[in-house]
């Protein structure tokens, strides 16, 4: 293996790694820069397999705006603006040709022969007695699963694609699909599943272990992917509704250092000292539109923009840095900004009017997380979510982050998850108003009320009392919606069980767009409900939606032909 892996860690991962790099692997950097690093004296010890590790994360960084363009601009929240190129255009339309740019999946093979190379390494260290067993399984696993979910992203947009797990391919050998099985979406998962069940290690990184440090602020635990809430993911889509509830709650009562009331809980606001990530006002000044807790350490909009303190980690549960000191530049600014980028995508009118029709609780007509998730900038709309932290006056410091996966995106896939097991008040619950669901006046009895006396995962307890003093691990839980302070939902009485089932997912999927827009979600959400439904009009109506509010003369074409399925994925064009 080849120094490209060191000059990867040198060149691509953001400072925090590089810290970790020097903290753990000096003989690496006393390499002479210019002389290749053989296999056989590159992978030696555990220090050695945590830089691989460490450079294959800074080599993933690399997927960020791929990934947010493919499941954003193919969906209905994000369309293109006149600088866009011709790729984009055809992907925000779905006329995508085989010349497409975007129909070549290579970037994400580079990835995934990188992961079977180290993967080897690994195997041989172990049978060599370089690594011991417990490095070893944390290692494997992780690598693994980021592989695992590299592949869940190339099926959703592709549909069939090659399996390759075979250490010696070459990233050009990819293009004679016959030397490798091809599979559909349906068995790529269910291989996947096989996999990451198949880990001989499925939680975060253990405290003693190497790669698990803070450094300069940062917990690199958030740098590295969340195997239980891929399994989660993988169950939800192969329809396991229940194995994929139980991965969520597991990470729903992760210990993460951070309070357990709090920590990847959605929590209510804090009227006094407004240290949450709540839509909030100013106590006893709700009406005025003047009090709205609108910085960059409180509130809602704060978990974009905010450092990685306690806060951060309650919400964020997989999140990669960009900076620029060690070459690293978020590419949103050029994909988002119209002053210092090129602005090249912005909302949708039809993602601009859901916000709008949305009522908060104080009256005010309209949704406020999507007046933080985009903003008219210079009379033109621009998402903001990703470039907060860019400041046009010093255009060269393009530091930013890759928001990966956050508790709201944990507890709306729970809520999804529990739906179609049949749990529908507790999936109404996380979705609506949290503990009030359960606010029954006819319970004197502090032991019995706020409580759904369900087995795991449905075992939700929101109790808080001062006499006897106790605190639930959920007293503070408030839902998604009332933590963005919107008037709650309700179920039409006269609605049937499979009806029910289909209006809260229809919500679920709705709030998903309002809390999580931009992030990189959509596309697989709207796949994934549209195939559980046997809908195609699910996925086909929302696209049409976004093309015929912009006055787009192809919109009820595009309607029509996403109607197939097939008509949903990307041609594969390897160049």
């Amino acid at each position: 293996m080849k120094k490209k892996l060191f000059k990867s860690l040198m060149r691509t991962v953001p400072v925090v790694m590089m810290g970790m790099c020097l903290f753990s692997c000096e003989k690496l950097l006393e390499a002479e820069p210019d002389k290749a690093l053989e296999q056989d004296q590159f992978y030696q010890d555990k220090f050695d397999a945590d830089a691989a590790v460490i450079g294959l994360y800074g080599k993933f960084l690399g997927l960020a705006e791929h990934y947010v363009v493919l499941n954003e601009l193919r969906a209905d929240l994000l369309e293109v603006t006149p600088a866009a190129g011709e790729d984009m255009v055809q992907l925000s339309q779905h006329t995508v040709t085989s010349e497409n740019s975007y129909a070549n999946p290579r970037p994400f093979y580079e990835l995934i022969v990188n992961c079977n190379d180290i993967l080897t390494n690994f195997d041989r260290m172990l049978a060599e007695s370089k690594m011991l067993q417990a490095d070893y399984n944390e290692r494997n696993s992780d690598v693994t699963s980021l592989r695992s979910w590299l592949y869940l992203q190339l099926a959703i947009h592709y549909g069939n694609i090659p399996y390759i797990t075979d250490p010696l391919a070459k990233i050009n050998d990819v293009s004679d699909l016959s030397r490798f099985p091809v599979l559909s979406l349906d068995q790529v998962i269910k291989e996947l599943i096989k996999e990451m069940e198949a880990l001989p290690y499925k939680e975060q990184y253990s405290e003693l272990n190497t790669l698990n440090r803070v450094i300069d602020g940062y917990n690199t635990q958030k740098f590295f992917i969340n195997k239980r809430v891929l399994m989660g993911d993988l169950y939800l889509w192969n329809g396991d509704y229940r194995k994929a509830a139980e991965q969520y709650k597991t990470v729903m009562e992760m210990p993460t250092g951070v309070d357990i009331f709090d920590s990847y809980k959605i929590k209510y606001a804090d009227v006094t000292r407004h240290e949450d990530l709540s839509v909030g006002y100013v106590r006893y000044a709700d009406q005025d539109v003047y009090s709205l807790i609108d910085n960059n350490t409180q509130g809602w909009k704060s978990m974009f923009i905010r450092d990685q303190d306690n806060l951060f980690n309650s919400e964020w549960i997989w999140s990669l840095p960009f900076d620029n000191r060690f070459q690293q530049k978020t590419p949103f600014v050029k994909l988002f900004s119209n002053v210092g980028g090129d602005y090249l995508v912005r909302p949708t009118e039809h993602a601009i009017e859901m916000w709008e029709s949305q009522v908060q609780r104080n009256g005010f007509p309209w949704d406020q997380r999507g007046r933080w998730s985009w903003s008219r900038q210079a009379g033109q709309p621009v998402v903001m979510k990703h470039i907060y932290n860019f400041d046009p006056v010093n255009p060269l410091q393009t530091n930013g982050k890759w928001f990966l996966y956050r508790t709201a995106l944990l507890h709306l896939r729970f809520a999804e998850a529990a739906n179609r097991d049949n749990q529908h008040k507790i999936a109404w619950a996380l979705l609506n108003n949290g503990r009030l669901a359960y606010n029954d006046p006819g319970i004197s009895d502090v032991r019995q009320e706020y409580d759904t006396f369900q087995p795991f995962p449905y075992d939700f307890a929101f109790r808080s009392s001062n006499t006897p003093y106790f605190r639930d691990n959920w007293h503070r839980s408030d839902g998604i919606r009332g933590r963005a302070n919107l008037e709650f939902l309700t179920i039409p009485e006269d609605i049937s069980s499979q009806d029910s089932l289909l209006y809260i997912e229809g919500k679920i999927i709705e709030e998903a767009a309002l809390e999580l827009a931009y992030e990189g979600n959509r596309w697989g959400d709207l796949v994934r409900v549209a195939l559980h439904r046997n809908d195609p009009a699910f996925l086909a109506d929302k696209i049409y939606a976004k093309l015929q509010k912009s006055g787009n003369p192809a919109a009820d074409a595009t309607r029509e032909k996403l109607m197939n399925p097939s008509n949903w994925f990307l041609p594969f064009r390897w160049e």
